[in-house]
């Protein structure tokens, strides 16, 4: 593939022709001799010489295969197996269809395949050659992106193969909701092959539709609901084979301060960075910003702008513009959406992220390397970020022109959520200082931050789990036991051992175990209570000593810090 700008330009790269394969077949000349056809039409597999029809031909040896393809050439153009593709003037467009256009190097044999020994096991190794094939191509598109910040890709679709629609099938959620279309991932798991390649020849014939999202409500920790957009079980799969081709490019395109749905990231990696960069760098005041409904807000004709910069492929232009429009359907309704895109669907977080991209990231970043005297860190997972800052005035002029930066994109931010406060290592003695209390705490990823000072008197940042968060939690397990009041101890000490681990996965870090401790206590009083109230017997013969010997060693597990401290484990760009 070539990049330079010696070819003809054309007026838009969007409308780049799909390249054809070029090049002659990989398969290469059998020795055998071929009979032509009476019609004059394609020549016949079977042999010339015998009477063995075409319908066996598969099931003979097959004999030597004198290579068709031609030795490399070092004084040759190296212009096989090229495709063209349109670009705009002074732009770089790329085709993933052929390989890449390497530097000619010295001549070197090609050599034939010998004959076989029986047939060969296709059947067996058919996966694996589907997914060495298809990680070869996700690869190149990589190596392009890496390469070049600004090429175009013209040719995507055919990436998402079979063997990438069951790769995302099997990444879905297996106990998930299912859509509207009412089929779960268990029940398309039957005869999945033959749904797989109909739903592959659906997609490249472009008679693949999408269906509406069914609308689901989740319950927020402050009691209102967070709107959920289920898509069926096909669109899942669809969109999550797009989303492993979307991802080769746009992973060398984002920045190292965005977390957010991210493979290879994950929330601690967010925290840790949050973390170091307000115990290293010199970081006095702290942004907590959100996104007012920013899912429910982004805007169409923007989201499809900002995919064009590196996208031109018309096919997956127009596969996702479908998943924006697409509807919601609640309680059979159906409706339509001009504007946002489904929390909760499989592509969304992708599409929020390149969103953000163009939005607030690339503007961010040129903000603090070319506006800013002082340090300034920044924090993004989705639409939550937090930004430290060394000086209180670039730190409210970064604010006001984020306001305006924002409003542009027709996205604004939430007045509640939104807090600058003074936070760091000097917070407390300057507000000691001036007759003010203890400084400001802020919530990020389910984590309160709190400035505090060890027993030597060195400033120390306190992480611990946000109390309402744990409150809610709490609750859940209250009302669980009740349902499972007469059910065996043993089962729902299973249950309990579940919970109670889980929760010490996320915010077992260094500094929290007091919360953990009562998180676990109150577990433990509530299961108590819980068999109490099982009959009159069970108030008198529980006690405490015989509940905790029997059920709590056994069930519940003992705290224990899981995390190590973010300085240990760190390696990000903040």
């Amino acid at each position: 593939m070539r990049t330079d700008d010696h070819r003809e330009p054309v007026l838009d790269a969007a409308e780049s022709e799909t390249p054809c394969m070029c090049g002659n077949s990989p398969h290469g000349n059998r020795e055998s001799q071929q009979a032509s056809s009476h019609d004059g039409g394609e020549e016949r597999s079977g042999k010339a010489v015998g009477r063995t029809p075409d319908m066996h031909a598969c099931g003979q040896s097959d004999d030597s295969i004198v290579p068709k393809k031609r030795a490399n050439n070092a004084s040759g153009s190296a212009r096989s197996g090229y495709c063209g593709t349109r670009r705009r003037k002074g732009e770089r467009t790329e085709n993933t269809n052929t390989g890449l256009n390497q530097p000619t190097r010295a001549a070197e044999p090609v050599e034939g395949r010998g004959s076989i020994e029986g047939n060969a096991e296709e059947e067996a190794t058919r996966r694996t050659q589907c997914r060495e094939s298809g990680s070869t191509g996700l690869n190149r598109i990589r190596e392009v992106a890496e390469r070049d910040k600004k090429v175009r890709f013209t040719s995507l679709l055919h990436h998402v193969d079979v063997g990438l629609l069951r790769l995302g099938f099997h990444k879905l959620k297996r106990e998930a909701s299912p859509g509207v279309d009412g089929v779960t991932w268990h029940a398309y798991a039957e005869g999945l092959e033959d749904r797989l390649v109909d739903l592959h020849e659906r997609l490249h014939r472009g008679t693949y539709q999408a269906q509406p999202s069914k609308r689901a409500w989740a319950q927020k920790p402050d009691g209102r609901q967070r709107p959920l957009g289920i898509a069926a079980l096909e669109d899942k799969i669809v969109q999550r084979a797009v989303c492993l081709v979307l991802e080769q490019i746009y992973e060398e395109d984002f920045l190292g301060f965005s977390y957010g749905f991210r493979p290879g990231r994950s929330c601690h990696n967010a925290l840790d960075a949050l973390y170091v960069g307000i115990v290293k760098r010199k970081v006095n005041y702290v942004l907590d910003a959100d996104i007012r409904g920013f899912f429910d807000a982004i805007d169409h004709q923007w989201m499809m702008r900002f995919l064009e910069h590196r996208i031109a492929d018309p096919r997956i232009l127009r596969l996702i513009r479908k998943w924006l429009r697409a509807g919601v359907s609640e309680e059979g309704q159906w409706s339509k959406t001009t504007v946002g895109t489904p929390q909760g669907s499989v592509i969304s977080p992708m599409l929020a992220n390149v969103f953000l991209h163009y939005v607030f990231d690339l503007w961010a970043d040129h903000w603090r390397k070319h506006r800013a005297t002082g340090d300034v860190i920044i924090i993004r997972y989705a639409d939550d970020f937090v930004v430290g800052f060394q000086h209180r005035g670039e730190a409210e002029r970064f604010l006001n022109e984020l306001r305006e930066r924002l409003a542009k994109f027709r996205l604004e931010l939430h007045p509640e959520k939104t807090r600058l406060i003074e936070f760091g290592r000097y917070a407390i003695d300057r507000r000691q200082q001036r007759g003010e209390g203890r400084p400001e705490t802020f919530d990020f990823l389910g984590f309160t931050h709190i400035c505090a000072k060890s027993k030597r008197g060195w400033f120390e940042l306190r992480r611990q789990s946000i109390a309402k968060r744990m409150r809610a939690k709490l609750q859940e397990v209250k009302k669980e036991l009740r349902h499972r009041m007469h059910h065996e101890p043993s089962g729902v000490g299973r249950w309990l051992r579940w919970v109670v681990q889980g929760w010490y996965n996320y915010y077992a870090v260094p500094g929290n175990q007091d919360r953990l401790n009562a998180f676990r206590d109150r577990v433990t009083r509530y299961w108590l209570h819980a068999i109490r109230r099982r009959s009159q017997r069970g108030r008198k013969g529980w006690t405490w000593e015989r509940f905790r010997r029997r059920l709590v060693r056994q069930w519940i597990p003992s705290v224990r810090i899981v995390h190590p401290y973010p300085t240990q484990r760190l390696i990000v760009t903040t």
